[in-house]
């Protein structure tokens, strides 16, 4: 009860403990004095990549196979499924056939062209029937050459059923099983594409004092509890808001893509603001209330309660009430009493 209503009263009045009259002027000292600080808002943030790539079906068809699952890592241009239509077998097989029936009526064109040049050559036939000859054995060669292109074609679109990863990175969704029917445009599988980054979602309130630059501390990433946040800088801001949000990336070395999709808190440096900011040896705790020695004379000190808050740096702290600018902080002894 004595600690509670001493608490009250000095955030009430700025009351003081009694001074120690057996305390003396001695050790470090600190004038107080109003310091810029960094003002820091938490905002949510979201581990992803800086793209997403899909992996989509080119012809229509059955999923024949798919060689990757969620989470496995894929190089650029590796194919990871096959997209087969039957049709495309029947219709290949009918164009060969008209090929060869081609190249027989081009053989018989290019045997009546050489009788044909063989009697005009002895005059028996005229310069017109040698030109209708040779008209008829290059359409004879033309229809050979658009067989084998249909055919070609064909082969082509056979195999645009191989799906291909578009970039290299993690497979995150892959929605089809083999065995399913697809239409062209179908997505397989998405893909992790570009680096990893921090990706933050600010309140629109904030578009003016976040920009490119910005610190950021990921709180949200440490696994220990006092293990130091990771700290980087906003490498880019999206020109757009949604639903009352804007969205910025954050560059982290290190940030895996096993991660993706992870939800997290950070730290966004949004300005500064002045503070009594004072380093933590200067004050010390006593029965889960912190005090600061005050220089109330020549030879006389006085404990103060005092209500403090941590800053961006854990080797200081902030004064928020019990002290004001210009008083003399003094650091107490090691080993003092408690």
């Amino acid at each position: 009860m004595a600690a509670l209503s001493l608490t009250l009263s000095a955030c009430g009045g700025g009351a003081t403990l009694p001074p120690d009259s057996a305390a003396t002027v001695k050790g470090e000292t600190l004038v107080l004095r109003s310091a810029a600080v960094t003002e820091w808002k938490d905002v949510g943030a979201l581990v992803t990549s800086i793209d997403m790539a899909d992996a989509r079906a080119r012809i229509p068809g059955i999923l024949e196979s798919l060689t990757v699952r969620e989470g496995d890592l894929v190089r650029k241009g590796q194919v990871i499924g096959r997209v087969v239509d039957n049709r495309l077998g029947y219709e290949g097989a009918a164009f060969g056939a008209q090929a060869a029936a081609a190249q027989a009526q081009a053989a018989q064109a290019e045997a009546e062209l050489s009788r044909v040049q063989y009697l005009h050559a002895n005059g028996v036939y005229a310069q017109a029937r040698l030109d209708q000859a040779q008209a008829a054995a290059r359409a004879a060669r033309a229809q050979v050459a658009a067989a084998k292109a249909q055919q070609s074609a064909v082969g082509a679109v056979a195999g645009q059923g191989a799906i291909v990863a578009p970039s290299a990175g993690r497979i995150l969704v892959a929605p089809v099983p083999a065995g399913s029917a697809v239409a062209p445009g179908t997505s397989i599988a998405t893909i992790t594409s570009g680096p990893m980054v921090l990706r933050l979602e600010l309140p629109e309130s904030l578009a003016g004092r976040v920009r490119v630059g910005s610190a950021v501390l990921a709180t949200g990433l440490a696994d220990d509890a006092k293990a130091v946040a990771p700290r980087a800088t906003i490498s880019r801001v999206y020109p757009s808001v949604t639903g009352g949000q804007m969205i910025a990336d954050v560059q982290l070395p290190g940030l895996a893509s096993a991660m993706v999709g992870r939800r997290v808190t950070a730290r966004v440096a949004v300005g500064e603001r002045q503070a009594l900011v004072v380093p933590r040896r200067f004050v010390i705790t006593r029965y889960g209330i912190d005090y600061v020695t005050i220089r109330v004379g020549k030879e006389a000190t006085s404990r103060v309660p005092v209500q403090i808050a941590p800053i961006d740096d854990p080797a200081r702290i902030e004064i928020l009430s019990g002290a004001a600018a210009g008083d003399t902080l003094i650091a107490p002894h090691t080993g003092t009493r408690p």
